[in-house]
């Protein structure tokens, strides 16, 4: 079995409501020095991803909409063309947010072959996702619990994390 296997076998095993279940973990991060959290989560991010082949996974683009920023909307629109309004109507909903999100799930824009097949024009919270190697990680530290739930790889971030911080 590949390190990605191993990674979403051990995911779907350990991350139904990984924050209640890691609530110590949760605690300690949030204690953490800004620069300290940030090295902390970079250098497992890069330890992971060294291993981890997303296209093996695509659960989030299976389970969970990116919210579409006008200048995304716009992007996409063009990609497809397509005007923006029929963009709207064909592939997005308002949220209880007031973000446009997608209708459904799966991505509409998810290949069968777990490609995005708008890869150059995704929304920009698809480029960002799962957020582990941003800056500031202790302004999305709720986000990347809840994102355990849905990614194996940020599941594996927090994993290695809670033994570097044990």
């Amino acid at each position: 079995m590949n390190r990605t296997h191993e990674l979403i076998k051990a995911w779907q095993q350990g991350s139904s409501d990984y924050r209640a279940n890691n609530s110590d973990l949760y605690k300690k991060l949030r204690k953490t020095k800004i620069k300290e959290l940030d090295k902390a989560f970079h250098e497992q991010h890069e330890q992971v991803f060294q291993s981890m082949d997303c296209l093996e996974c695509a659960n989030c683009c299976k389970t969970t909409s990116p919210i579409f920023y006008q200048a995304d909307i716009d992007r996409l629109a063009r990609t497809l063309k397509m005007k923006v309004p029929e963009f709207i109507d064909t592939y997005l909903r308002v949220d209880e947010d007031n973000d446009y999100v997608l209708k459904s799930s799966p991505c509409p824009f998810l290949g069968h072959d777990n490609k995005c097949i708008v890869y150059a024009s995704r929304p920009t919270a698809c480029r960002e996702y799962p957020h582990t190697d941003r800056k500031r990680m202790n302004q999305v530290l709720n986000l990347t619990f809840n994102n355990a739930e849905i990614c194996p790889a940020v599941y594996g971030i927090l994993e290695r994390l809670k033994e570097v911080k044990a």
